[in-house]
Order: structure tokens, then sequence, then C-alpha cells
């Protein structure tokens, strides 16, 4: 079993900045992708940013330019820095790890980005 714990979350005015965090503990043997999504009332949940254990990354357009996925295989933990923030990006985030083809879910952070 992994358990993952998110941070960072929170209020925010258009065009700042937060910064995800989500660390990983258990029964971790090897770590292969790590990755943030986010879920609207409603909506599927959907691909924020991913990274390979090799640190290949990929974002979903919307995120390009302003969000930047990063990992810390040694802490088991993936980040998330999200500049320039908007409205739209407000919704749950989850952080998401798949060890040996199982996934597991953080149990989400609310970003709400407001004036």
């Amino acid at each position: 079993q992994v358990q993952l714990v998110e941070s960072g979350g929170g209020l925010v005015q258009p065009g700042g900045s937060l910064r995800l965090s989500c660390a990983a503990s258990g029964n971790i043997f090897s770590i292969d992708a790590m990755g943030w999504y986010r879920q609207v009332p409603g909506k599927q949940r959907e691909l924020v940013a991913t990274i390979t254990s090799g640190g290949s990354t990929r974002y979903a357009e919307s995120t390009k330019g302003r969000f930047t996925i990063s990992r810390d295989n040694a802490k088991d933990a993936v980040y998330l820095q999200m500049n320039n923030l908007d409205p739209e990006d407000t919704t749950v985030y989850y952080c998401n790890v798949v060890v040996i083809t199982q996934a597991y879910w953080g149990q989400g952070t609310q970003v709400t980005v407001s004036s």
C-alpha cells in the first residue's frame, strides 16, 4: 500500500503562484510515473502534468509555459510549481503515483484563484 500526502493548495489572486507538493510513503519499491491531475465537479479528471522516472515531462496544453512539474526521487516526492494562475485553474488538484503499474491517488488539495 502507498500513501500520498499533498500540500500547498490555497487561495491566490489571479497572476499569482502556488507550489503543490506530494510525498509518497509505504510499500514503495520503485515509483514509475508521478503526476498531477485536476477535476472540476461534474467533469472528468484531467491531466495537468506528469513526469517519468527518467525526468520526461508532459503537460496539458492549458498549463504549458505556466506550470512546472518536478520530482525528488530520494524523497519520493513530486512538485507542481504553478505561475500566472488564472481563475479557470480553480479546482481540486490530485497527486498521482504509479508503482509497478498500480496507480495511487492523493486526497486532493483545493486551489482557488480569485481576487
